[in-house]
């Protein structure tokens, strides 16, 4: 497990010119308190602000606001000022912000239309990123802050992720990937309000060098041969060239469509899901003994032993439960490529801790928000979940050099050897 990685320390170091103007901050402010220094501090960025945009106007205009000017002989000058309020670490204030006739001045300090000085900005995309609501990041703000942020401020505020999703998701990829596993999480959203379930499906990659890499996130589409086929397509308009083997659940289409996006490409049945949808017909008192037989035929050394002993689990079961099976036979194909690979190549593929561990992060969003505003907030959030998973993503599979060395064998030409 990685390490979180601590934060650094501010350790004060005080100097003669500090300390004097601590002294002077007590005689001006008469502070007995911590709540004091927060007023006082408060106080002193308001006025540090307001100088600052001063000396802005000066420099713009090119003369000093005490300076004497004949304004026949200026082409613009002063014009008063406007209040604006802005929310700072210490709350919210109100500055008055120096106004030229020309209407021209772009103050800096404090920049037109910028209505926050405190990283709010970080602050909720952070929140947001953990699964809480508009409304929980307004109440807390307040609760913290103390001033106000309305819902739609703050989705205001996430919507400036949409570009950096946008881009994400049309960047360029590699152009061979040796394993690529697709996996669906359902949320429930609402739609004019009408609340209705919807799929984030996940493309999750193993590149060249082992690393796990989030290719794409896919949100509300039906499936269907048709829709796959334009996500494989996008994944080629990428750059990704050739993909050795796709793991996936029994989604509908996706084998037509990996036929013909990447007719060299082996489709595997992803035998986590395979197993969890039998048990699914088993009672619980028969469930560990029905999953042990199960272990049985994916652990067996080659394909027909294999099917030798999912005709013996079939036969065992039958009278218990005579549709349990019955997937193990109509998807035998796209169950069998796993038997020609070592214990290595077959621990990357059926054991899916590459996705699992990512869908876990995911199902914490459910487990916080019981329905989304739109499926453009459950992406948004899909977006800061990963970003924030894929950050300890640095060490490449466990064994991948022994398995990278056994796919270039058996996929022979396809990856660099």
């Amino acid at each position: 497990m990685a390490r979180r990685e601590k934060k650094p320390v501010h350790h004060v170091q005080m100097t003669d010119g500090k300390r004097a103007i601590i002294q002077q901050l007590l005689q001006e402010y008469d502070i007995e308190t911590a709540e004091d220094i927060q007023d006082a501090l408060k106080d002193l960025l308001g006025g540090t602000i307001k100088e600052m945009m001063e000396a802005e106007m000066d420099d713009h205009l090119g003369y000093g606001k005490s300076e004497r000017i004949n304004r026949d002989d200026q082409s613009d000058y002063r014009n008063g000022t406007k209040r604006k309020q802005v929310n700072t670490s210490y709350g919210s204030m109100t500055i008055d912000v120096p106004q030229d006739r020309n209407s021209t001045f772009e103050p800096q300090v404090v920049k037109k239309r910028q209505k926050d000085i405190s990283g709010l900005d970080q602050k909720i995309i952070s929140m947001y990123a953990k699964g809480m609501t508009t409304r929980q990041i307004s109440d807390t703000l307040m609760d913290i802050y103390g001033f106000e942020a309305s819902e739609g401020f703050i989705s205001d505020v996430t919507d400036k992720l949409l570009p950096q999703i946008e881009e994400w998701q049309n960047r360029p990829l590699d152009d061979v990937y040796p394993v690529v596993f697709i996996d669906a999480i359902h949320y429930s959203v609402r739609d004019n309000g009408v609340i209705r379930k919807l799929a984030a499906y996940v493309m999750l990659g193993i590149n060249l060098e082992g690393k796990k890499e989030v290719l794409t996130i896919e949100v509300g589409q039906n499936e269907s041969a048709k829709y796959w086929l334009s996500v494989l397509n996008s994944l080629k308009n990428r750059g990704v060239r050739d993909i050795l083997i796709i793991c996936a659940d029994g989604l509908t289409g996706i084998k037509e469509a990996i036929n013909t996006a990447f007719p060299q490409t082996e489709y595997q049945r992803c035998i986590v899901h395979q197993v969890r949808n039998t048990l699914k017909y088993v009672a619980d008192k028969d469930r560990k003994a029905f999953a042990a037989d199960l272990k049985k035929i994916y652990h067996a050394p080659n394909a027909d032993r294999a099917a030798e002993i999912r005709d013996t689990v079939s036969e065992k079961w039958s009278e218990k439960y005579p549709n349990a099976m019955k997937s193990w036979t109509t998807n035998w194909d796209a169950i069998t490529p796993i038997f020609k690979f070592s214990a290595e190549v077959r621990a990357v593929i059926y054991t899916t801790n590459a996705i699992e561990s990512l869908n876990s992060t995911y199902r914490k969003l459910n487990r916080q928000r019981s329905v989304f505003p739109s499926d453009q907030a459950l992406l948004k959030a899909l977006y800061l979940a990963t970003f924030e998973a894929t950050k300890k993503w640095t060490m490449p599979i466990r064994n991948w050099g022994k398995v990278y060395g056994e796919l270039s064998i058996m996929y022979e030409g396809r990856i660099p050897e």
